[in-house]
């Protein structure tokens, strides 16, 4: 039976990546039920757009694949088109930070600029726009909307998309996917608890534990975008959530309620993973060259913003350069990860589910993945002690992490992900 995913997600460079992997599944495998969107590398409306622009040239590279004899691939995206949202604008208390500075003020490199043929025009933006339609809902609920469209567009904001597809799909049927900030996740968990909890399990990219941080000494870009919005979301894997919820200045993040029917599954992919997962700048170009002489739409289109973030990765990673340099596949790891995770070789940490909470005040620190590296007996009790501020050592509180440690594509997954994005 084909696995049900909620991809959220911030599109940027291997989110898209992300995408085209997910899309590109055989329906068997994979029923892609909807794509969130949040700020987060890049503003949230040119999220929306580089998605459409997806769509647009996958479009053009199936009717292409058509035209020339060749299997058109994609089949979970032609089996059935997933619901396109646009939900966080920023995040929920924390100074926005995006990561523009690596993937372009677009997210895609500039490529809406330089390849404007491969950019469609804005005529889309209403299907989006609840102010145009006030019945738009309808649009999600009947599947209706333009027949050329691999999409359902929703007028609905993302994080009600997210409770929505709970609520229609049997408890642990659907997995939650995000690779990015995990602000959509957030609202929907404060506004429906046990809906949200529904989810078979959420699979976060984010959070560095033994690795040094990418945008500071020790935080990661995910948990530093939105540190409120992580620490509520890990929260719901304790025994006790209140126990390690983050204090917060807003009225619609309320504790949560003090009985919920069940603890949150969450599997993290830390950069202590991801960043063990490859494709070089030879990998890449052997692959494409070939198609881009042949006349690949998407060939040209992905070449183009790879092109970007190489040519970046050859100024920050200075020795790493042309065929030698290396993109870490952060977020298709997550994808593949939903694909697989049958495979007996995705193993968590020895200590897994661990006790990480996500630090959110701290001048410094914001961001962090905070565990208790102290060599201590558990108290099977639930009050603080003078020795145990937080309730670190406490069964009965405290998060239950599983963080992902071992993989089973580690040497092999750029190739894996080139292959099935193009054949």
């Amino acid at each position: 039976m084909a696995k049900k995913i909620i991809l959220d997600t911030d599109p940027g460079i291997d989110d898209i990546l992300a995408l085209l992997l997910a899309l590109s599944a055989k329906p068997e495998e994979l029923e892609l039920l909807l794509i969130s969107l949040t700020f987060g590398n890049i503003e949230v409306k040119n999220c929306l757009q580089n998605v459409i622009s997806m769509f647009h040239v996958l479009e053009r590279e199936m009717q292409w694949r058509r035209d020339t004899g060749k299997p058109e691939g994609y089949g979970t995206l032609r089996a059935s088109r997933p619901v396109v949202a646009v939900g966080a604008e920023e995040p929920l208390e924390n100074q926005k930070m995006l990561a523009d500075y690596f993937h372009g003020t677009d997210g895609l490199g500039g490529i809406h600029t330089t390849h404007p043929h491969l950019t469609p025009a804005q005529a889309w933006e209403h299907l989006f726009d609840p102010a145009v339609d006030p019945e738009g809902i309808k649009s999600v609920q009947t599947g209706a909307g333009p027949a050329n469209h691999l999409y359902t567009p929703s007028k609905l904001p993302a994080h009600k998309e997210i409770l929505r597809a709970l609520r229609e799909n049997e408890p642990d049927t659907v997995t939650l996917v995000a690779v990015g900030p995990l602000t959509n996740l957030a609202l929907a968990a404060a506004e429906d608890p046990e809906t949200f909890l529904r989810v078979k399990e959420v699979v976060v990219m984010g959070g560095a534990i033994h690795e040094p941080g990418n945008v500071t000494p020790v935080g990661e870009f995910n948990a530093y975008a939105d540190a409120v919005a992580a620490a509520r979301i890990f929260a719901l894997t304790s025994p006790s959530p209140n126990s390690t919820l983050p204090p917060t200045k807003s009225e619609i993040l309320p504790p949560y309620p003090e009985k919920l029917s069940r603890q949150l599954t969450l599997r993290l992919f830390p950069l202590d993973i991801t960043l063990r997962h490859n494709l070089s700048g030879g990998q890449f170009r052997e692959a494409v060259e070939p198609l881009l002489a042949a006349g690949s739409p998407l060939a040209e289109w992905v070449n183009a913003f790879m092109g970007h973030v190489f040519r970046t990765l050859e100024r920050l990673h200075p020795g790493h350069v042309g065929d030698d340099a290396q993109l870490s596949l952060h977020d298709p790891v997550c994808v593949w990860y939903a694909l697989t995770s049958q495979d007996s070789h995705w193993t968590p940490s020895a200590g897994s589910p661990e006790d990480i909470r996500i630090e959110t005040l701290g001048q410094w620190s914001r961001g962090m993945c905070v565990i208790d590296r102290r060599s201590r007996h558990k108290i099977d009790g639930d009050q603080e002690s003078a020795n145990d501020h937080g309730l670190w050592l406490s069964l009965r509180a405290g998060n239950r992490i599983w963080r992902m440690d071992g993989s089973p594509v580690e040497t092999t997954f750029g190739k894996i992900l080139i292959d099935r994005i193009f054949y």
